[in-house]
């Protein structure tokens, strides 16, 4: 299989998405990816410590932490490479099926850990492009 036809099967099972990194402002990326996402069909949960139980716009309310949204489809991640470790260790434990690190945030070390318990991962890519480019 293509990583382009892995990438569209992934996005194409994808119905619950908690989006890590959220922003409240409009002009951030993880606000217009969020946005995007929900424009195209997904439930996404917005996860923000600094803004927790604020109305997102999304018509959810922000979460302070994975363990707060419960099981999700994909868990994509809007934090520095550095950071992703603990999200990642997070979303294992609530029984996350996709990590999704989006553009230019990669960490192996934790993409092997959700990997080796059969997680799905995609590094350095971000859904609002993928699935436009891929006719999703």
């Amino acid at each position: 299989m293509t990583e382009d036809a892995r990438i569209a099967r992934i996005l194409g099972a994808v119905k619950t998405i908690a989006l890590v990194g959220w922003s409240p402002k409009a002009d951030r990326p993880s606000h217009r990816v969020a946005a995007f996402l929900k424009s195209r069909g997904y439930r996404v949960i917005p996860v923000n410590p600094g803004q927790a139980g604020q109305d997102s716009g999304l018509g959810e309310t922000v979460r302070a932490s994975l363990a707060e949204v419960g099981p999700v489809d994909m868990v994509d991640i809007f934090r520095r490479s550095e950071e992703v470790g603990p999200v990642v260790d997070e979303a294992i434990a609530t029984g996350a099926k996709v990590i999704w690190m989006q553009l230019g945030i990669e960490n192996a070390e934790a993409a092997a850990r959700a990997e080796a318990v059969g997680m799905e991962v995609v590094m350095n890519r971000c859904p609002a492009i993928e699935i436009p480019r891929l006719g999703l």
